[in-house]
Order: structure tokens, then sequence, then C-alpha cells
């Protein structure tokens, strides 16, 4: 048996998620039985939507617990296998929590192709770039020439669905707390405007962003930043809800924009919630496009590093607060 060192759930938050909601154990972890697989972490990703699942309430992340490791994907490399499609040493992307070691099923890895970048599983060819470009491309459905409104623009998703909006031709907008992080988006990933939503006059700002209005807002947020995004959307517009990240970290959410349903209504604006995971079989697909975009330069992935694992629950109670920009990665 190997030593392996895990971050786990020590108590559920009921407000504000802080560090001493974790615990880092040390122990042992057996060998794989028939059909598994055991891999040695190299990265995971933080991302926000994590902490949707340790709230009580409905969450496609199942109930929560304590006691356990804490969930998240990461990238590793075999280093036992009693399955016959994994072989030593392979690259591979699965659940592995925040933990050193961990046992699964075969079924629940996949081989990483060794011309990409690992850790580009954890970004732009992972379930960030992937949620990106299927809320954009098949919820969304923008045109060339409209205007594309992205939410938490700074974060793991949102900077990808900017990028992929300007690449198909779109004007794209990003709404960001934080002044530093709008002028990187604008000057380094070639969005076209930049609000940020703490500013007194926002939505003062933000009409003047979209002088012709909004056709599709992606969004990561809910809350007033939605309320904003609502009146801005054109006639036959496109909301793809995305994320919640204004409720996650607390026990008392805003309550829901105004404007719903009066504005969907009149405006017959198209509102539509997705997950990643109704687009599997198009993964592959996505993943070529995406490829092709990174190569050729027209999109760029930021990561955001920290190393260790005691890192990680300080990294992510700084990522609620919004300390990221990209995506967040703890190496091991």
């Amino acid at each position: 048996m190997r030593r392996n060192t895990q971050v786990l759930i020590k108590a559920l938050p009921e407000d504000k998620l802080n560090e001493d909601h974790y615990e880092l154990v040390d122990g042992v972890i057996d060998e794989p039985s028939e059909g598994e697989v055991l891999v040695q972490t190299e990265a995971f990703a933080i991302t926000a939507g994590t902490r949707a699942g340790l709230q009580g309430s409905a969450s496609y992340a199942g109930a929560p617990k304590t006691g356990i490791v804490m969930n998240g994907t990461g990238v590793g490399h075999v280093v036992a296998s009693k399955d016959p499609v994994f072989k030593e040493g392979d690259a591979v992307l699965g659940p592995t929590g925040w933990q050193q070691y961990s046992v699964h099923k075969g079924t629940t890895l996949s081989v990483i192709d060794p011309q990409d970048d690992p850790i580009h599983y954890l970004g732009p060819l992972g379930v960030n770039g992937l949620t990106a470009y299927f809320g954009l491309f098949d919820v969304g459905q923008p045109s060339a020439g409209e205007t594309v409104m992205v939410s938490a623009a700074a974060g793991s998703v949102g900077h990808l669905v900017g990028q992929m909006a300007r690449i198909h031709g779109c004007q794209v907008v990003a709404v960001a707390g934080d002044d530093g992080k709008n002028s990187t988006l604008i000057e380094q990933l070639g969005f076209h405007a930049a609000v940020n939503y703490k500013s007194a006059d926002f939505r003062a700002l933000l009409k003047e962003a979209t002088p012709n209005g909004v056709d599709v807002y992606f969004d990561n947020t809910g809350g007033p930043i939605l309320g904003a995004a609502l009146f801005r959307l054109n006639v036959n517009g496109r909301i793809a809800c995305c994320g919640v990240v204004s409720q996650y970290d607390t026990s008392r959410p805003e309550p829901g924009p105004k404007g719903i349903p009066g504005l969907l209504v009149n405006k017959r604006i198209n509102m539509r919630g997705f997950l990643v995971f109704d687009f599997v079989e198009q993964y592959e697909a996505a993943r070529s496009d995406i490829r092709g975009w990174l190569g050729s330069g027209e999109l760029k992935s930021l990561t955001d590093e920290v190393s260790g694992l005691a890192a990680a629950p300080g990294a992510f109670v700084d990522l609620l607060a919004g300390g990221n920009i990209g995506t967040r990665v703890v190496r091991l």
C-alpha cells in the first residue's frame, strides 16, 4: 500500500466557505482490483461550481457529506492498472479529487492524447472549454456581427467564452469585478469592451458598452448582473444559463431579478439552462475546433496556479472571493 495525502471535507459551510471547513490527512491507498486503475495526481482544477456541491440545496453534484475527499477533476498518470485499456505511465483525465493518489474504474478515466498539454484538459480541452463551447454555440447560437455579453468573464469558463465569440465574429462585452482583470480581457484576449459590475453606475456603463443591445448573454452569475442583462437584451435574444456564482457562497442569496417573465415574453427571449454533460457525444468534435484555435493562437488559456495540496482550501476561498483570473489549478 502507498501513502496518500488527501483534503477531506471537515464541515459543511452554513454561510461563507473558509479553510477550516477542510482538513489535510495522511493515510494509505489500496492497490487496484480487477478493472481498476491507480492514478497519481499531477494537478487538479478548482472551480466555483463545486461550491454548489457543498450546499444542502439541489445540485447535480449530489448531496454534500463530511469526511470524504473534496471532489474535483484532475490530470495524472497511471501507476498501476488492472484494466487492459490503460498501461503504466499513461496520462489520464478523471475525477481524482483533492488527493495524491486515487483508484478508479477504467470507465471513469480518459487517456490524454500525448500531443496535448495535460493541463489544457483542466481548461480549454476539459469541462471549462467544453462548457464554453456548447453553451455559446449550441445554446446561445450567435451569428457573426451580434453582440455577446459574458458575466464572470475573467473566470475559468468566461474568458474562453468571450474569445470563442470573438473568433466567431461577434462583438464581445465582458463583465467582471476588477478593472485590472477587465484590462487583461481587452488587451490580451481581444474582448471589445469590459464593464466592472462593482461600479456605482454599472447599468449606465453597460448601456454605453452595448450601443446595439445584447443578442446573446452567457450567464455565469445570476443575480443583479442577470437583471441588468435582461434590460439590454434585444428582441429574440438568447440567454445561456451556465452558473449562479452570486449564490454559491452565501446562505442569503439575492432574490431573482426583475423582468422575469415579463421581459422574456415581451422580447421573446429564449432563456435556457444547460450542463456540459448534455453534449457528451459531441466532445471530440468540439475539442478538434478548440485544438485548432489553440494552435493558431486565436484562443489563449489563462491558468492561475498554486502549489501543493495544503494550498487548495485557501485557493478555493480566494477564488470564491474573485481572486483568480482564468482556470485555477493546484499542482502537486
